[in-house]
């Protein structure tokens, strides 16, 4: 029986799974490719949503892991580990943020980032009890848990799932006008993507984040950038904020912190926002866990040794100048930065759900997002000669569909 026969099998036997129509049953990875079940070969462009900046099975990873599994796997307040301490120190020294505070997942360390700023705004700020605000923005995706979904403005995310947290004000994405008349004593924090990746690689208009930063600063709120998706590379620097030369008060990351190998997630402070925690107010049964932190170690160690982000921003613009020279009647606008691309497609192109299918016969796996936008997000390691090959497919089945 084939490994394939076996999992429909499987299936039959415990229940079927709500699959995606483009989901494939994958067996291995390597670097930027990935193979089903049948052994049929895929180039990622999906890098599980940017988790894999650094390839799939990066071998250092995987060492990292294996050897820190055979030491100790979880410690507790009886005993400490021996990595948790120069995690901190690496990548306080790698960003230039004092503090960090490592979480599990990314919806986690946005929870935590919402905590903190709303503790400042009452401790440190003065903001009179429970009624601290945070300002976000349309098209936003932060995660799914009930208080960051009650603020997102897809309604999928928020059947059947309230009431919600109050608190949060939606503002038009890109929008600083708006920004600027919602501020208020009252308001704790802005928190934004630099770049929206589920709304379809949206960039904001240019300045949008130095605005945000000045309007911060003027009625003394917390900017908060979320840099689970965009960050460490992906956009061609460590972190997409540093396109616009802003200094964020919390930075949120997550995915590529481990490189998709286990989960990782942290905010980055300074002492002013996170000493407003005290022992016991916050905490993860296996937040700063010793192997997981053993992996976001070494997993930083690439980045910076294997120059992902400035190969992001070469490929990248490679890339997209491939891309634009496509001449297809279904393609409205291609827009991006470093590896981190949306190919938005015209109203009468069908929808994008198609076109992604169309690629996942070809040997790519990309992701349709909001309808109408291919998404293509490839792991960092990525080659000139596979963004070739993977090229001429995008070419075929834009031209032909």
């Amino acid at each position: 029986m084939t490994e394939a026969a076996q999992f429909i099998e499987l299936e039959d036997r415990y229940g079927a799974h709500n699959y995606h129509p483009l989901d494939v049953v994958v067996q291995r990875a390597q670097g930027a490719w990935v193979w089903d079940v049948e052994g049929k070969k895929y180039l990622d462009f999906l890098a599980a949503y940017s988790a894999v900046n650094q390839g799939h099975c990066h071998p250092r990873l995987v060492e990292a892991m294996v050897r820190q599994a055979g030491r100790v796997g979880l410690t507790s307040r009886a005993f400490r580990n021996d990595q948790l301490g120069p995690f901190c120190k690496e990548i306080s020294e790698l960003t230039g943020f004092a503090r960090v505070l490592p979480m599990n997942t990314g919806a986690e360390a946005v929870e935590t980032a919402i905590k903190a700023a709303r503790k400042w705004g009452y401790k440190v700020k003065g903001i009179p009890a429970d009624q601290a605000e945070i300002l976000v923005f349309e098209g936003n995706f932060h995660g799914r848990t009930t208080t960051i979904v009650g603020f997102s403005t897809e309604a999928d995310y928020r059947d059947g799932f309230g009431p919600f947290t109050p608190g949060f004000t939606v503002l038009p994405y890109g929008d600083a006008d708006a920004v600027a008349a919602a501020m208020s004593p009252r308001v704790a924090a802005i928190l934004v993507e630099p770049i929206q990746g589920e709304a379809g690689i949206v960039i904001p208009p240019e300045g949008f984040l130095r605005r945000l930063r000045e309007l911060a600063d003027e009625h003394r709120a917390l900017l908060v950038v979320d840099e689970i998706q965009s960050g460490l590379g992906r956009t061609g620097k460590l972190f997409a904020f540093e396109h616009e030369g802003v200094r964020p008060d919390i930075v949120i990351i997550g995915k590529a912190l481990s490189g998709g190998m286990y989960p990782v997630s942290a905010i980055l402070a300074d002492d002013e926002v996170m000493g407003v925690f005290k022992p016991g107010q916050h905490g993860s049964t296996y937040g700063g866990n010793p192997l997981g932190v053993a992996v976001a170690r070494e997993a930083l160690r690439v980045i910076v040794d294997e120059r992902l982000a400035e190969r992001s921003a070469e490929l990248g613009d490679y890339f997209m100048r491939k891309l634009r020279a496509i001449r297809s009647p279904h393609v409205g606008e291609i827009r991006g930065r470093g590896l981190w691309i949306g190919i938005e497609l015209k109203p009468d192109a069908g929808g994008a759900r198609r076109f992604c299918e169309a690629l996942q016969h070809e040997g790519l796996l990309c992701k349709e997002t909001h309808a109408t936008v291919i998404r293509i997000a490839p792991p960092l390691v990525i080659t000139r000669e596979e963004i070739d090959w993977a090229t001429e497919r995008i070419e075929k089945v834009l031209t032909t569909l």
